[in-house]
C-alpha cells in the first residue's frame, strides 16, 4: 500500500535497499545554504540523495517572485529523473526533523501528480537517535523515467490572493512565527506584515518538541480552530516564500483535511510589490 502522508522510521528501514523506494534528503538551512549539502554527505540514510532547496526545488529569482518561486516543471521533472525518481516508485523525503523542507519536496511532487511520496516523520535527527544505519558520501540512484504536469488548482497565484481580498468564502492561512505574522519583527523579506485578512497557524504547531507529528485528531482540533466554517478546500497556505506552508498542507491532509491550496511566492512575492495591502496587527 503506497504511503502518502507521513512515514515512520520502522518503516523507512525495513525498505532500504528496495529498488521501488527511493529516499531523498531534503536538510536545509536559509542562514547557511550549503549546510545541508555538508551534513549529506557525513551522514545520510542508506541509499538517500539530495535535493537542495534552492537548487533542485526552486527557480530563477526575479526579484518579485519570491525567495523560492516554483521552478518549470519540466525542469523540476528533469531534476527528479537525475535524482532517480521514476513513476510508481514510493519516495521518502526527509529534512532534519519537522518536515519544514522535506514538506517542500512531498507537495511538489504531489503538484505533478506523483501522490506516492511520504515525508519520513521525525526527520534525520529521529533516525539517528534510534541508532539506525547511516551512510557517507554521494549516493547516486539510476535515472529515473518520469513525466508530469502541474495541477493548476492545486496553487494560488498573485492576482488570486489579490481578488481574494475581502472575500468571505476563501482563508488565508500563515505559517509564519506570530511575530513574523504580527509585524514586530521582519529579519528576511522586504517589509514586516501578513495579507489582509489572513489567519495565523505557526507551521511548529503540528509537531512535538522532536519534531513528531502530533496525532491526526490533535492536529485536526488544532487546524479546525484556525479554520473555523471555511472548508478545508477553500483555504490557500502561505509562509514567507512557499516552503513552510506546505508543512501546514501536509498536517492538513494528515487531519483528514483535504484540497487547501498553496500561494507560492508568499510574503516574499506580495511584499515585494509597495502598492499591495499589508496588515499589522494592533499593539
Amino acid at each position: 500500500m503506497a504511503l502518502r502522508t507521513l512515514i515512520g522510521t520502522g518503516d523507512l528501514a525495513a525498505h532500504l535497499g528496495d529498488s521501488q523506494w527511493i529516499a531523498v534528503d531534503c536538510r536545509f538551512q536559509l542562514a547557511d545554504a550549503a549546510w545541508g549539502e555538508r551534513e549529506y554527505l557525513a551522514s545520510h540514510i542508506p541509499g538517500a540523495v539530495y535535493a537542495h532547496l534552492n537548487n533542485d526545488l526552486s527557480g530563477p529569482l526575479t526579484g518579485v517572485n519570491g525567495r523560492h518561486p516554483l521552478p518549470d516543471p519540466q525542469v523540476f521533472v528533469q531534476t527528479l529523473i537525475r535524482l532517480g525518481v521514476s513513476r510508481g516508485m514510493q519516495v521518502v523525503v526527509y529534512d532534519q526533523d519537522n518536515g519544514m523542507f522535506a514538506s517542500r519536496l512531498w507537495w511538489m511532487l504531489r503538484w505533478l501528480g506523483h501522490y506516492d511520496v511520504a515525508v519520513l516523520d521525525g526527520g534525520f535527527r529521529k533516525w539517528i537517535a534510534e541508532r539506525r544505519p547511516v551512510a557517507s558520501g554521494k549516493d547516486v540512484r539510476p535515472a529515473g523515467s518520469l513525466t508530469g504536469t502541474p495541477n493548476p488548482s492545486m496553487t494560488f497565484d498573485t492576482a488570486d490572493v489579490a481578488s481574494a481580498l475581502g472575500r468571505r468564502e476563501t482563508l488565508l492561512l500563515d505559517a509564519r512565527a506570530p511575530e513574523r505574522y504580527r509585524g514586530d519583527v521582519e529579519p528576511i523579506d522586504r517589509v514586516p506584515g501578513h495579507i489582509p485578512g489572513a489567519v495565523n497557524y505557526p507551521f511548529l504547531q503540528n509537531v512535538d518538541d522532536n519534531g513528531v507529528f502530533l496525532p491526526a485528531d490533535d492536529l485536526r482540533r488544532r487546524l479546525s480552530a484556525a479554520l473555523g466554517s471555511t472548508p478545508a478546500d477553500h483555504v490557500v497556505c502561505y509562509c514567507g516564500s512557499g516552503v513552510t506552508a506546505c508543512q501546514n498542507l501536509l498536517a492538513m491532509e494528515v487531519a483528514g483535511l483535504h484540497g487547501a491550496k498553496l500561494y507560492p511566492g508568499s510574503w516574499s512575492e506580495w511584499s515585494s510589490d509597495p502598492a499591495r495591502p499589508i496588515a499589522r496587527a494592533q499593539k
